[in-house]
């Protein structure tokens, strides 16, 4: 076999299957026989959902490695480095580690043919039993029902919310929505819903399959006050849990509720420091990211956002509206074709002052005059760039003393400007949302 770098497999694995998805479990479940895989950690709980599911996996990793527990994150898409989507023990896997995975896949392959994101779930999963993890949170990439993930057996199923995304695979409405993500619903296995209003078919499936679900705002829920928040929820026996006085959080309180139910499911240790602790720790690059950055002597408050259709722009938008007004925002704007661009820019409308819009550095892209007429429609104040750096680096020009930097859309475009504030900027500060 070839020997190749992170670089050379990744290239490798573009160009494997002829299309970029393929929906189903026979293929990967074949050569994960093949290559002996049985479970990647005695305890496993996957996350699926259209928002949320990174800062709710990332709580839930947090929450059971304060316990001392090792814990593996399998997430996606990553920003910048392929690697950010295997975590072991907080740490991202190594090229070498991944090089070796992909190697051990390749070889049980034979001529069965596997997407990126199939051989990719394999060889997370190898590196997983491996490692002999006590535990293991696996984010499904789509759906829920026929993703690879999907192989597992989950400990507990979670699904953050169910909005309309993807509809080329999962539907047009909420029911088949839901029907595809309760897919990693497993009989007599607890699952969690953070969606209050979960459609009525998704509650008759989980009785029908003898699944016990809790649902938010019936099983559990969280109650905001000015300063603080409180939670109850209850532990796998059906006992009443509470934690009350918590400190606020800049990633989703809604997610930080949904991971804490979901822990209570599987572990009985029940230290409320350690709980807090947990929470207040965790981060999740480009969700609510809100940074300083020092740009030509003048100090900028900048909040990137992988947001990317009306449910993350409507939850972006009412974090918002709760902060005091800066001067003026400034948007930085991108967005991927398949998207619902009037959906997006509908919810942002009302808390942003200028836009700035441009390609994302894909195919898959929505033009800039796309984006640019959408938002004229509804006067706005737009400008085209050639490219995100471009459209953020000129509304750093453009903002003065109080005014913010808003820049959300797609992971391309955060991936961008995290590469530009790397190569241009002094940034600080690290606050976390998703």
């Amino acid at each position: 076999m070839t020997r190749r770098n992170l670089q050379g497999w990744l290239d490798y694995l573009e160009q494997l299957h002829p299309t970029a998805i393929e929906m189903g479990l026979d293929r990967c479940r074949t050569v994960a026989t093949t290559l002996g895989l049985t479970r990647p950690a005695p305890q496993v709980v996957t996350v699926t959902g259209t928002n949320g599911k990174g800062s709710t996996c990332a709580f839930i990793a947090q929450l059971l490695a304060a316990q001392g527990k090792a814990v593996g994150v399998y997430s996606s898409p990553h920003l910048l480095r392929y690697n950010e989507r295997v975590r072991l023990n907080g740490v991202d896997a190594s090229d070498d580690a991944l090089c070796e995975a992909f190697e051990a896949v390749e070889r049980a392959r034979g001529s069965v043919s596997l997407t990126y994101f199939e051989m990719g779930t394999l060889a997370a999963f190898w590196l997983f039993e491996r490692e002999a993890l006590d535990a293991v949170v696996l984010e499904v990439g789509l759906g829920g029902r026929l993703d690879a993930v999907n192989l597992v057996d989950a400990d507990v199923a979670v699904i953050t919310n169910i909005g309309l995304d993807h509809a080329e695979w999962l539907g047009t409405t909420r029911e088949s929505v839901a029907f595809e993500k309760a897919g990693i619903f497993r009989s007599a296995k607890p699952a969690v819903c953070g969606d209050s209003s979960p459609p009525e078919s998704m509650l008759e499936d989980a009785v029908q399959s003898a699944v016990p679900l809790l649902v938010r705002g019936r099983d559990f829920d969280l109650v905001r006050e000015t300063a603080c928040w409180h939670w109850h929820g209850k532990d796998g026996a059906g006992r009443s849990l509470e934690l009350r006085n918590l400190p606020m959080l800049t990633l989703p309180l809604e997610n930080a509720a949904l991971a804490l139910q979901a822990f209570a499911l599987i572990e009985p240790s029940w230290q409320p420091e350690r709980l807090i602790e947990a929470l207040r720790n965790t981060r999740v690059t480009g969700r609510l990211d809100r940074r300083t950055i020092y740009w030509k002597g003048r100090e900028l408050p900048i909040l990137l956002d992988v947001g990317h259709n009306p449910h993350a722009a409507a939850y972006l938008a009412r974090q918002l509206q709760l902060q005091p007004r800066p001067g003026r925002r400034f948007a930085v704007f991108g967005l991927l074709a398949d998207k619902d661009l009037a959906g997006v820019i509908d919810e942002l409308l009302p808390v942003v002052d200028t836009w700035a819009v441009a390609p994302l550095a894909t195919p898959r892209s929505r033009s800039a005059t796309e984006l640019s007429a959408a938002l004229m429609e509804r006067a706005a104040s737009v400008t085209i760039y050639s490219g995100i750096s471009q459209a953020l680096e000129r509304q750093c020009d453009l903002a003065g003393e109080g005014d913010e930097i808003l820049l959300f859309g797609s992971f391309y475009c955060v991936a961008e400007a995290l590469s530009w504030l790397d190569r241009h900027a002094t940034s600080g500060g690290h606050g976390l949302g998703g």
